[in-house]
């Protein structure tokens, strides 16, 4: 497995043709208190930066895009029941959803951490 990064601060946890996205320290960091998650439908076919999801806080909103072609797999309903899991948590319990990828070739053009955390740097 390996840990991919976008533009978006959306992050991509890749297992063969499958992969978790969430939001990276930085974008939870910015956004403030996460207060509401509205996820994908399973099921749904995605295109390559459609908005998927959207995570809203105190200061503001957020699309949070598809990193790739796919149809989302699984949500996360305790990131549902729990918004707050996005800011404590969000490399692992306040993943956003799962999904099937149409083509993992799609991915090879994200950020590493290296880059993404130059790049976050950058961003501020």
């Amino acid at each position: 497995m390996s840990i991919k990064y976008t533009p978006d601060h959306e992050w991509v946890q890749i297992d063969g043709n499958h992969a978790t996205v969430g939001i990276t320290h930085h974008a939870q960091d910015a956004l403030g208190d996460v207060v509401f998650v509205d996820l994908p439908e399973v099921g749904k076919t995605y295109a390559a930066k459609d908005a998927a999801a959207v995570v809203e806080s105190v200061k503001a909103a957020a699309d949070v895009y598809m990193p790739a072609n796919g149809v989302v797999t699984e949500v996360n309903e305790a990131l549902r029941a729990d918004p707050a899991l996005a800011n404590s948590d969000p490399l692992g319990a306040g993943w956003f959803f799962k999904m099937a990828l149409a083509n993992p070739a799609e991915l090879d053009g994200l950020m590493d951490e290296t880059s993404y955390t130059t790049f976050a740097a950058d961003a501020h």
